[in-house]
């Protein structure tokens, strides 16, 4: 990222706004470059800057999973659970048998919890995103065969 400068003033105005808002992310782009700030799940607010398109925390780890017919993707932008509650069991492991309509996982977005249900009954075979990760529109969140 050579040549990319920060401007802190920018960034301190997105995280007032967050805290103004309530929102958990906040993204600016102009031109190539762009800021995202967002709050982390202990309220803390960071800052990642890129020249590119964000990477998902699973990016590089599997290039078939780019469009499998079993993945199950974010309905919404927002910050993903995968257990019910702080120190409880997932809601599905690896290997887990799972039914159509079945919890995955939490999204949460505006202070809302949303659940995200297995499109299909089958097998978790791949779980592409961490606790607690924002994620995206559309962006793929477990992969089921």
């Amino acid at each position: 990222m050579t040549g990319f400068n920060v401007d802190d003033d920018l960034v301190r105005k997105l995280a007032a706004l967050l805290e103004d808002t309530g929102l958990s992310e906040i993204e600016y782009a102009k031109g190539e470059e762009s800021i995202r700030v967002s709050r982390a799940a202990t309220g803390v607010v960071s800052a990642a800057m890129a020249g590119a398109p964000p990477v998902s925390a699973a990016a590089g780890s599997d290039a078939q999973s780019g469009s499998h017919p079993g993945a199950v993707t974010a309905p919404m932008v927002g910050t993903v659970y995968l257990s019910p509650e702080p120190g409880a069991a997932a809601f599905v492991s690896l290997g887990d048998m799972v039914i159509e309509g079945q919890t995955l996982l939490l999204i949460e977005a505006m202070k809302t919890y949303n659940p995200v249900r297995a499109t299909r009954a089958g097998k978790v075979v791949r779980i592409l995103v961490m606790d607690t990760a924002p994620v995206e529109y559309g962006e793929e969140l477990i992969i089921l065969e």
